[in-house]
Formats: structure tokens, sequence, C-alpha cells
């Protein structure tokens, strides 16, 4: 039988589960098999935060172009 796709996690608790999984990686307190197991989620996690962040960049050109605003600039932390 076909697993069922699970519904997708929001991006802020897939951001926190990801970090969990790295701590305990970094603490190195784990066996092979439960890294490996550790790693395999941390992977499809970056992966759902990936797609989050360029479904949100996507929207955001969207909007920006509805308002007339074609050029997208883009974001530079250091100017806030």
């Amino acid at each position: 039988m076909a697993k069922k796709p699970q519904p997708p996690v929001p991006f802020e608790q897939s951001l926190k589960e990801l970090e969990t999984l790295v701590e305990k990686m970094e603490q190195g307190d784990l066996s092979l098999e439960d890294s490996l197991a550790h790693f395999e989620r941390g992977v499809q996690l970056t992966r759902a935060c990936q797609q989050a962040l360029k479904a949100a960049e996507q929207k955001v050109e969207t909007l920006l172009k509805k308002n007339g605003q074609e050029a997208v600039v883009p974001f530079d932390s250091e100017d806030t």
C-alpha cells in the first residue's frame, strides 16, 4: 500500500524541528542508525523550508507586479 503524503508542516515548525535535529546530532550521542534517521528527516525538512520560502518569494513578486512595481529589489539586512 502506498504512503499518503503528509500535509505540509508550517515553516516555523519545520525550522524549529530542524534546529532540534541539528543540536541532537552535534552532541554526538546518537547511534549510527539514529543519526541517519535524523539526517534523512533533516533533508526532508530542509526541502520543505526551501519550497515554502520559494513560494513566499513568488507570491511577493506577484504582489509587486500587481502593484506596478516590476523591479524586485534584493533584501539587504544591513540597511535596517
